[in-house]
């Protein structure tokens, strides 16, 4: 059984792990062993399982929580508009490179050259002489060399191998006019949202208006609050729309799966790390995700490329990241947590030993500058905390973006934001009830420093809360203090 209460200094959670729930994990004794090793956001995959799988698994989770007394962050993740080639009645065509074959809806009657159907009329529209095609996540690619008809194109194979049935097709570098949010995803929202999920994930975003339909959904539906996580699995996402989707969305995620299908193989190193710059720029949380630990679905035991590739998300900036078959569906899942933690756990080390605290660039910018003055109060005065009390997170996600080497405790009344701060590098939410409104939220603040064991007598907590202001209708953070316990 899981020990209840784990006292939060003793998981030290500041790199956040997102473990993706499948067959070899949603067990109750898994669940609670992943929980153990330092899991903070389930996803659960809405491209597979069924209603009940998901509702088992959730009320699952929510039991473990109440037991742990910390929150456990269930991400839905929505398979979104996935493009796939038809079934093929040969079942499978091996190829050989330079083959020649014939794409399009319909296979004409005496056709020579093997046929790959392809359904999608809007996107055959688009195809020129010239296009790049890739199947079988990156497998196989192909260039469209004539147009045979409207919806028929003649193509050759770039590379050896075997295609078969429904996979997978992406075009690199072309922008597609197929909406990030279908039909079967509203449906699967409507579910997730009623099983109680606590952050929609949203795919092949391709411009900022997807994750502004999928806020209006969540308003439509009345939880407006639920955080958006935008995967970028599309190079104009991931490069022509970057800033404005990481203005808009609440978190984002480098789906490097997709995206490295999308880009050059060789550009992806370069790409993932400009994108977490801009979202360390942003304050916005960035998530990497994809064969992190890929080896550990067979193995006991990463790669050291792994390892570094895991540690050096770490050092860019990334506040979590993602485990997804190796959990899933891997023979190691609970070993692939312990790995993922003992190597953030040493890459925080050299990375706090190493940073330098900078002031915000914009010197108008009042609340960043707060932020960044608690964290060198925390640091001129080794104060063992900061606390901070945050009604939308946004005061918690600033001191985040300081990286101090003392833990953020964000205090909230809302549960959804609770549940969103776990995306947050090195912040440990906790729900206060709001109860006598009349107390100040410094009052609140101090009173859960003297109440919790957390923080040892003859110790130093820097405190940054909200006081109304003269003239003032709605409280903002605008006081630093320290105190000692």
């Amino acid at each position: 059984m899981i020990a209840a209460n784990i006292p939060m200094e003793g998981l030290c959670m500041r790199t956040k792990i997102v473990a993706t729930i499948g067959p070899a994990s949603c067990t109750q004794e898994k669940l609670e062993q992943l929980t153990e090793a330092g899991v903070s956001v389930f996803r659960l995959n809405f491209s597979h399982g069924d209603p009940n799988f998901f509702r088992d698994v959730i009320s699952r989770i929510r039991e473990i929580e109440k037991k742990v007394g910390r929150p456990l962050t269930i991400m839905q993740d929505l398979p979104g508009p996935k493009i796939r080639i038809g079934i093929l009645p040969e079942g499978k065509i091996a190829l050989t490179r330079g083959d020649r074959l014939v794409l399009g809806r319909e296979r004409k009657e005496n056709e020579e050259l093997p046929f790959i159907p392809f359904d999608h009329p809007g996107i055959l529209a688009t195809l020129v002489p010239g296009d790049k095609l890739v199947l079988a996540d990156g497998g196989l690619q192909f260039q469209i060399e004539e147009r045979l008809d409207r919806e028929r194109f003649l193509m050759t194979a770039l590379e050896s191998g075997s295609i078969s049935s429904r996979k997978g097709l992406a075009l690199p570098g072309k922008s597609i006019e197929l909406p990030a949010i279908t039909e079967e995803d509203r449906k699967r929202l409507a579910l997730g949202i009623d099983l109680g999920i606590d952050a929609v994930a949203v795919s092949f975003v391709q411009t900022v208006d997807d994750v502004i339909s999928m806020k209006a959904l969540l308003r439509a539906h009345g939880k407006g609050d639920i955080p958006v996580v935008a995967k970028l699995e599309r190079q104009n996402a991931a490069i022509d729309n970057l800033d404005a989707i990481v203005a808009e969305a609440d978190i984002i995620m480098v789906a490097r799966g997709d995206l490295g299908v999308e880009c050059p193989m060789q550009s992806l190193p370069a790409l993932q790390k400009h994108i977490i710059h801009t979202c360390n720029r942003a304050g916005k949380p960035v998530i990497v995700a994809t064969q992190m630990l890929l080896s550990m679905v067979n193995t006991p035991v990463p790669t050291r490329a792994e390892v570094t590739d895991v540690a050096n998300a770490v050092l860019d900036g990334a506040d979590c990241v993602m485990l997804s078959d190796e959990t899933a569906a891997g023979s190691y899942p609970v070993e692939a947590v312990n790995y993922m933690r003992s190597i953030t756990d040493e890459a925080e080390k050299y990375l706090l030993a190493t940073r330098r605290l900078v002031p915000p660039k914009d010197e108008n910018d009042t609340s960043r500058f707060l932020a960044y003055t608690a964290c060198l109060l925390a640091k001129a005065t080794n104060a063992c905390a900061i606390v901070a009390h945050s009604v939308s997170g946004g005061a918690a996600r600033m001191l985040a973006e300081c990286r101090p080497s003392q833990t953020v405790y964000a205090l909230t009344h809302n549960s959804i934001v609770e549940h969103a701060l776990n995306f947050v590098w090195g912040v440990q939410p906790f729900f206060i009830p709001t109860g006598d409104s009349s107390i100040s939220h410094l009052r609140r603040v101090q009173n859960f420093i003297a109440t919790s064991a957390d923080f040892p007598m003859g110790e130093d907590v820097v405190i940054t809360a909200g006081e109304y202001a003269p003239g003032e209708q709605t409280r903002r953070t605008n006081l630093v203090k320290i105190y000692h316990k």
